[in-house]
C-alpha cells in the first residue's frame, strides 16, 4: 500500500491518572504541550483532538497555529460526552437537560470539524449504558441512543460521525457494545453519513476478531476508521500495537487491503509509564513493518489455503511473510 498516512489520538501525548495514582503518571501538559511533543514522532501526520481542548482556554486559532508549527492536521473531533456531567449518560441520561447539553456539546465539535477541515465528529459515549440488572429500560435507552446518534447527523449532513464502540467502561456495560450491535443501530437510523471508527483492541477485548469486524463494517459500508493499539484481551489496556497480538494485527490491515479500505493509519495508545514520543515511533515502525510484509504476502497462495481452511499453511505464508526466513 502506498502513500501510508499515520495518525494519532492528541491524548497519546497528555498525561494519565488511574484511581491509584490519582496524582498522576508525569507532569500535567496542555494541548498545546501534546501537539509540540506529537510533531517529534517521525511520519506523524494527524491527529484526532478531544473538544473541549484540555488544559486551558484556548481557541481553535491558537490550537490551529500550533499545528502548523508540527505540520499536522486533523482528522477528527472527539467531544468530551464521558465526563462527570455525563457519569449517567450523554445520549441515554435520564434527565433531557443533560441529553441536550450532549447534544449541544457534539454540535459544537461538528463546528470545530468544520473549522479544521477534519473527517469527522468521534463520538465515544463511554457513560451510556447501565451497571446493574433491572437499572434501566432496555428498550427505552436504545430508543434514546439512536435518537440522540440520528438527530445529529440528520442536522449535520455535511460532516460524518463515527461510534467508536467497546464493551464496557466506564460503565459496565456500554451501549454501542460490538460491532453488530453498533451496525444494527446505524442501520435502523438509515443515515448514510453514520458510520463505525474500529478500535482494534476494542474488538479484541470483546472477543471479535478485528479483522473479522472489519470485514462485516465494510460490507456494509460502514467503516470509516480505524485506531490500533494492544492489549491483554482482559482489558483495554491501550498498549503498543503490535507488542501482543503482531498476527491478529497483519490480518486485519490484510482485510483493509484486500477491500481497497484506505485511510489513517491511527494510534489509540496509552504510555503510562513509557515515553509518549518512543511509544508512538515504535508503533508505527512496526506498522511500516507490517505494510512491508504485506507487500511480500504471496496472496494467491493465501487465498488457495484459505479456500482449503487449510490453518497451517496459510500461517506459514503469513510468518515468513512478517518474520522471514
Amino acid at each position: 500500500m502506498s502513500n501510508l498516512r499515520f495518525g494519532a489520538g492528541i491524548w497519546h501525548f497528555a498525561t494519565y491518572v488511574d484511581r491509584y495514582a490519582t496524582d498522576g503518571y508525569g507532569d500535567s501538559r496542555s494541548i498545546l504541550d501534546a501537539i509540540e511533543l506529537a510533531g517529534k514522532v517521525d511520519d506523524l501526520s494527524v491527529v484526532d483532538l478531544n473538544y473541549p481542548f484540555f488544559g486551558g482556554d484556548f481557541t481553535n486559532e491558537q490550537v490551529k497555529t500550533a499545528l502548523e508549527a508540527q505540520n499536522l492536521s486533523v482528522i477528527g473531533i472527539t467531544p468530551e460526552i464521558y465526563t462527570k456531567v455525563f457519569r449517567k449518560g450523554a445520549f441515554t441520561n435520564p434527565d433531557p437537560g443533560v441529553r441536550r447539553l450532549a447534544h449541544d456539546l457534539i454540535t459544537e465539535a461538528a463546528d470545530v470539524v468544520r473549522y479544521f477541515g477534519a473527517d469527522y465528529v468521534k463520538l465515544w459515549p463511554g457513560q451510556d449504558g447501565w451497571d446493574y440488572p433491572f437499572q434501566v429500560n432496555h428498550r427505552r435507552l436504545w430508543e434514546l441512543s439512536l435518537e440522540g446518534l440520528g438527530q445529529l447527523a440528520e442536522e449535520n449532513p455535511d460532516l460524518k460521525f463515527v461510534v467508536e464502540y467497546k464493551p464496557r467502561e466506564p460503565r459496565n456495560h456500554m451501549s454501542f457494545d460490538s460491532v453488530s450491535r453498533t451496525l444494527l443501530g446505524i442501520e435502523k437510523i438509515g443515515l448514510p453519513n453514520i458510520g463505525i471508527l474500529l478500535d482494534f483492541g476494542h474488538a479484541l477485548y470483546g472477543g471479535e476478531s478485528p479483522a473479522d469486524s472489519a470485514q462485516l463494517a465494510i460490507d456494509y459500508g460502514r467503516l470509516f476508521g480505524m485506531d490500533v493499539n494492544d492489549n491483554l484481551r482482559s482489558w483495554d489496556d491501550d498498549m503498543i500495537a503490535g507488542t501482543v497480538h503482531p498476527i491478529e494485527l497483519m490480518e486485519f490491515f490484510h482485510v483493509l487491503r484486500s477491500n481497497n479500505w484506505e485511510g489513517v493509519w491511527q494510534l489509540d495508545q496509552f504510555p503510562f509509564r513509557e515515553d509518549s514520543v518512543d511509544a508512538a515511533n515504535m508503533a508505527i515502525d512496526f506498522l511500516k513493518r507490517i505494510d512491508a510484509a504485506l507487500n511480500r504476502l504471496d496472496v494467491e497462495e493465501l487465498t488457495a489455503a484459505q479456500e482449503a481452511q487449510d490453518a497451517v499453511k496459510a500461517n506459514r505464508l503469513v510468518q515468513q511473510a512478517l518474520y522471514g526466513g
